[in-house]
C-alpha cells in the first residue's frame, strides 16, 4: 500500500491468541509414513490455509491489506496476512481504518518417527489484534479446521486504554477461561486443563481428545488387517504420544 492509514479511535490493547494443534497419525512402514507427510503436505498447503485465515478475518469484521504465502520443500508451509481492524472506509482523499498493525499468521510441520511408525502433524496459528476486536470467538471455527487430537491455546492481553475519564483499562472485555469461547459440544470430546495468570491477563487452555478410534488413525491400513495384539499395542503408542504432547514432558 502506498499510502499510510490515518489511526482514529485507538485502543491500545492488543490482544494476541496463539495455539498448536496436532494430529497424530498411525503407518506401519517407512513408505506409508512418508505418504502420509504428502497427504498432509497436499490438504494443508498455503492456498487452502490462506483460504481458512481469510475466512477467519471475515469473522472477526477485519479487512485482509496483504498476504504472504509460501510453501516448502520437502514439506510444511506458511501464510500470514496484514490486516486492518473495521472496513476500509473513504475519508477525503484518504482510507481511514481503526489500525493497520495486526496480523494473522500460521505455519504446519508435517514430521515423523520411523521407528515408532508415528507421524505428526503440528499446526501453529497466532492472531493479533489491536483495539476492541477478540479474536476468541473463532475458535470453533479453527479447531473444526483441522484434525485436532491435542490443542494447547494461549490469549494474552496487553498494554492499556483510558474510558472518556481518562481511567486507565487494562482489560475492555471479560475472561474467565479460554473454555468460555468454545462450543459445549466440541468440549465435551476433549479433557480440558486450564493454567491462568489472572493478574497478568494471561489465559493458557490444554486440551486432548478423550475417545479414540483406531481406525481414525491408521493411513492405509484398514483395522481388520490388524490382529487383535497388534490394534492394543498400536493403540497404547498413539495415547502414549498423545499424553506426552499434551503434558508437554517425557513421561513414558
Amino acid at each position: 500500500m502506498g499510502e499510510k492509514l490515518k489511526l482514529y479511535g485507538f485502543n491500545n490493547l492488543t490482544k494476541s491468541l496463539s495455539f498448536n494443534i496436532y494430529d497424530v497419525c498411525y503407518a506401519k512402514t517407512a513408505r506409508e509414513l512418508q505418504d502420509y507427510i504428502d497427504y498432509i503436505d497436499e490438504q494443508y498447503n498455503s492456498e487452502r490455509l490462506t483460504n481458512i485465515l481469510t475466512t477467519l478475518t471475515d469473522m472477526i469484521g477485519a479487512t485482509v491489506l496483504n498476504i504472504a504465502r509460501q510453501d516448502y520443500d520437502p514439506q510444511g508451509a506458511s501464510v500470514t496476512l496484514l490486516i486492518a481492524e473495521g472496513s476500509m472506509r473513504p475519508a477525503g482523499e484518504t482510507q481511514v481504518g481503526h489500525l493497520d498493525k495486526s496480523h494473522v499468521t500460521v505455519h504446519t510441520y508435517p514430521e515423523y518417527h520411523p521407528e515408532t511408525c508415528l507421524a505428526t502433524f503440528r499446526v501453529d496459528i497466532d492472531v493479533a489484534t489491536c483495539g476492541e476486536i477478540t479474536p476468541l470467538s473463532t475458535l470453533d471455527y479453527l479447531i473444526g479446521s483441522f484434525d485436532s487430537d491435542i490443542i494447547t491455546m494461549d490469549y494474552r492481553v496487553r498494554g492499556f486504554t483510558r474510558d472518556v475519564n481518562g481511567k486507565k483499562l487494562f482489560m475492555d472485555h471479560e475472561v474467565a477461561s479460554i473454555q468460555e469461547y468454545i462450543a459445549a459440544e466440541t468440549l465435551q470430546k476433549y479433557d480440558a486443563v486450564d493454567i491462568n495468570v489472572y493478574g497478568a491477563n494471561l489465559f493458557h487452555t490444554k486440551m486432548m481428545l478423550k475417545e479414540i478410534e483406531l481406525r481414525n488413525y491408521l493411513f492405509k491400513t484398514d483395522v481388520y488387517e490388524l490382529p487383535p495384539q497388534s490394534r492394543l499395542e498400536i493403540m497404547s503408542n498413539l495415547r502414549k504420544e498423545m499424553i506426552e504432547i499434551f503434558s508437554g514432558r517425557n513421561i513414558y
